[in-house]
């Protein structure tokens, strides 16, 4: 479990695909320490098990799976990953619930600076959208962010100078692509509240044509 608060922007050492997916290894630093084989770490929102550790560089293995869902599949060496280790319990909860597991991508559409912020807004797939909640959160990258505005398949957040400094959202411009997990407890209730809210629109929608 995450929580959505960047810890490290780390550089990616080596990225080799083959028939069962990705082997990635990152450059960890400082982020190393704590850091055994098998932990959960998150890789631009991404949860994914260190394989094998050596010094400070982390190797984790992607499926082909989880590449068709994230922007892994785009993944190169000497690029700069989003990394969060897994929250311990007992630590503060500086942002929302992350499990890590995402969900799909995003297209940025629109990045407008402006004196003490930076709006950005990007298309969803409609499944995603409607899992979305103005005011409500989501993670981009694995960052967490709250909605500020919600309309046509699209959402926008603002970003203040320090989290494009300290994420790969600084570096995103129009056209490019970012992993997104909508929040955790927004899906449940749609899971399962959906389909019997559904049955009452049809049933009053029947009644007022009655």
């Amino acid at each position: 479990m995450f929580t959505g608060i960047v810890e490290g922007l780390r550089p990616v050492v080596a990225a080799d695909f083959g028939e069962e997916g990705l082997s990635l290894t990152v450059d960890l630093g400082e982020l190393a320490d704590g850091v055994h084989v098998g932990d959960s770490i998150a890789v631009d929102g991404c949860c994914l098990t260190v394989t094998e550790l050596s010094g400070v560089r982390a190797s984790f293995h992607a499926a082909r799976e989880t590449l068709g869902l994230t922007t892994l599949a785009t993944m190169k060496a000497d690029a700069r990953v989003n990394i969060e280790r897994a929250v311990a319990l007992g630590d503060r909860l500086g942002g929302h619930l992350v499990s890590g597991h995402v969900d799909g991508m995003g297209e940025v559409v629109e990045v407008r600076p402006e004196s003490s912020q930076t709006w950005m807004t990007f298309r969803l797939a409609d499944r995603l959208f409607a899992q979305t909640l103005l005011k409500g959160s989501v993670a981009l990258d694995g960052v967490s962010l709250t909605i500020t505005d919600k309309r046509e398949a699209c959402i926008s957040v603002a970003l203040i100078p320090h989290t494009l400094e300290v994420t790969t959202l600084g570096s995103k411009k129009k056209g490019d692509l970012v992993n997104v997990e909508t929040d955790m407890m927004g899906k449940w209730i749609l899971e399962r509240l959906g389909p019997m809210l559904e049955d009452l629109e049809t049933r009053i929608h029947g009644r007022n044509e009655s």
